[in-house]
């Protein structure tokens, strides 16, 4: 898109952020008025300076993907923490930050929500813009080799960075105004109108093809992009791609799905999938081997997937890309404690639960297939600790896929307990007995205080630390943006909806690497029978075998990562994880006693009598009226005329 062509949208949003602040531009950048080219943009560290400060703000739109779990229906969330960690004020988890207003996340008719998330990713899209603007610039007069190299792998990363943002503003609204320059001022933003996904689609396709080709091997350090990075997310746009043309998006009335494109994207997504496994020796978290644990009750030693959510698997081959964040004291930590652990560790608000349902998803390691469905029961029902499949026995979750002793706890499992960066002890989580004391072989503990917060009977272990050093904000994990394991069964995906028959065995075999870290034997013969050979349309697709066994490692690998909702959507099966339409009972979000999980704003039941257009809600987002408002060539999505 060339300047001169069109003024541009001023509902860009976060372009010009709090135009009625006393900030000079976007995200705290340097403005044009401010730093010149004589001033800035002079050396190689310039630009890299340029791009660490445009990455240090755009990690804050990913690296609390956990949050859009709740649109799942493993994931309860009821409280949003909005103060954030950074002192940088464009935080867009402090008050009017893109996860302003996600207060208990429904996962029925939720279109409405995101309005800052939108504003803030054009923040990051000018962010990228600003850098690549700013580069390009230096080449024009560079001539030294090296420095050429060095700066292209600059444009690169800020390439991929900006294809990563528009992948979520398409995922979410569809067409979206597309913008590949720079925007100084509010005069330039005017009236541009929407640009079709497709459009959209090739040009994620163009900036990262670049960044394929200009980026190195392996990055220079934890945290740079490298080639992997860029032909993951080339073949993740491109599994979308194939999603939405294979099961259509008939909420976005300007698309028109093609089984044609579906099938060309597939293998396209495949293709890369592969290079990123084959082509640069990764391999998953030690090995993928499982590892050992020291028992249920017990956390001295736990699983090997638990430790790939802490700092130690910081830099790791898995993890692809990844966005890292300071330790104490740098105000750039992440806050994965405060959000997902209980008082007792670091006096953290557990505002983000696993769902009872999830709990069902872990499979038996001796047959490697589903156990017979938990029992919520009450303390108070006489044999309730003891009975068979009870789910407030702890003996029910034994012989089960690893992932979930270091995913998340039930009663009477321990953590250590944190608090002013020091370890307080051995705590048992007893739902709903917060902070007393309990008598276990003998030992008196103190039970895990949640306040109340926990709504479902579990808390998570993923992602929690569990040694002293650090306050419930001073977290400094690398968020994981994708993962090997998430290309492992992306490919698989792409072989069986593609119908790529030459690469069946080798998605059969990722998707055993995957299940080998559970310590779950691999899939059965009826399991794999149909992979990429199925025959049948669309919808059997969905629900043939493979692909199944593949939704069943997504659920458990990826699980508060911010896939889920994400695949519901794409795969349409937002009714078959819930309730179909016009469902009279609708769906109960139950926890381990029994009861509705009831929160802040609801029963604990959802889709309940709702009509279609709830449905189209979730698939689609509303695009943010104030920014129509500003400009009248905003088009608004069909299920909110």
């Amino acid at each position: 898109m060339k300047k001169n062509n069109f003024k541009i949208l001023f509902f860009l949003a976060g372009i010009l952020l709090m135009l009625s602040s006393c900030r000079d531009d976007l995200l705290n950048q340097p403005s044009r008025t401010e730093l010149t080219s004589e001033l800035f943009w002079e050396t190689a560290d310039d630009a890299e300076y340029a791009l660490n400060g445009a990455v240090a703000d755009i990690r804050y739109l990913f690296s609390r993907d956990y949050y859009l779990d709740a649109k799942g229906e493993f994931v309860n969330v009821s409280g949003c923490n909005l103060q954030g960690s950074s002192g940088n004020t464009s935080n867009p988890f402090k008050a009017g930050g893109a996860y302003d207003g996600f207060f208990e996340l429904n996962p029925a008719g939720y279109g409405y929500s995101f309005t800052n998330m939108y504003r803030f990713c054009y923040g990051g899209v000018n962010r990228c813009n600003y850098v690549i603007d700013g580069i390009e610039r230096m080449l024009e007069n560079e001539t030294k080799a090296e420095t050429v190299k060095r700066l292209e792998e600059f444009i690169a990363e800020a390439k991929l960075f900006r294809a990563l943002i528009y992948l979520r503003l398409i995922s979410m609204w569809g067409d979206v105004p597309y913008i590949d320059q720079r925007i100084y001022y509010k005069e330039e933003v005017e009236s541009i109108s929407r640009t079709p996904i497709e459009e959209i689609k090739d040009h994620m396709l163009e900036d990262l093809t670049y960044a394929a080709e200009k980026l190195p091997d392996q990055a220079a350090r934890v945290g740079r992009m490298a080639k992997p990075a860029a032909l993951a997310l080339r073949g993740k746009v491109q599994l979308y791609w194939a999603s939405w043309n294979k099961f259509g998006w008939p909420e976005l009335d300007t698309f028109t799905p093609s089984e044609q494109k579906a099938m060309e994207a597939y293998k396209a997504a495949a293709a890369d999938f592969k290079k990123v496994i084959d082509d640069f020796g990764l391999t998953l978290y030690r090995n993928g081997e499982p590892g050992t644990y020291t028992g249920l009750g017990n956390a001295e030693e736990l699983p090997n997937y638990y430790y790939l959510f802490t700092p130690v698997a910081n830099g790791d081959p898995e993890i692809i890309m990844a966005f890292t964040h300071g330790t104490t004291g740098s105000e750039q930590s992440e806050e994965l404690m405060r959000d997902l652990a209980g008082r007792s560790i670091e006096y953290s608000q557990c505002w983000v639960n696993p769902r009872f349902a999830l709990a069902d998803r872990y499979q038996s390691v001796t047959t490697g297939d589903f156990c017979d469905k938990l029992i919520p029961m009450s303390p108070n029902t006489q044999g309730a600790r003891t009975a068979p499949n009870s789910a407030i026995n702890p003996d029910s979750y034994a012989n089960r896929d690893y992932r979930m002793k270091a995913t998340f706890m039930w009663d009477y499992e321990m953590c250590m307990g944190l608090y002013a960066r020091k370890e307080t002890g051995w705590i048992p989580f007893i739902y709903k007995t917060e902070n007393e004391p309990v008598e276990i072989d003998g030992v008196t503990y103190t039970t895990y205080n949640t306040e109340n917060t926990c709504k479902t009977g579990y808390v998570f272990r993923k992602f929690v630390r569990n040694y002293p050093g650090q306050e419930r904000s001073e977290g400094d994990y690398n968020w994981p943006v994708i993962r090997l394991a998430d290309v492992y069964l992306m490919f698989a995906e792409a072989v069986h909806f593609g119908g790529i028959a030459e690469e069946k065995a080798y998605a059969i075999e990722l998707v055993n690497r995957v299940r080998h870290r559970g310590n779950l034997p691999p899939l059965t013969a009826d399991k794999t029978s149909d992979a990429a050979g199925f025959s049948g349309n669309s919808e059997n697709l969905k629900y043939s075998p493979f692909f199944l066994a593949i939704e069943q490692e997504r659920i458990v690998e990826l699980v508060a990562e911010g896939h889920r909702p994400y695949d519901l959507r794409r795969w349409r099966r937002i009714g078959d994880a819930f309730a179909p339409p016009f469902d009279p009972d609708g769906y109960v979000v139950r926890d381990t006693w029994g009861n509705a999980t009831s929160g802040y704003s609801h029963n604990g039941v959802f889709f309940q009598n709702q009509p279609n257009l709830a449905y189209e809600r979730c698939y689609i987002y509303s695009i943010p009226q104030g920014e129509r408002d500003k400009n009248p060539n905003l088009t608004q999505n069909k299920p909110f005329l």
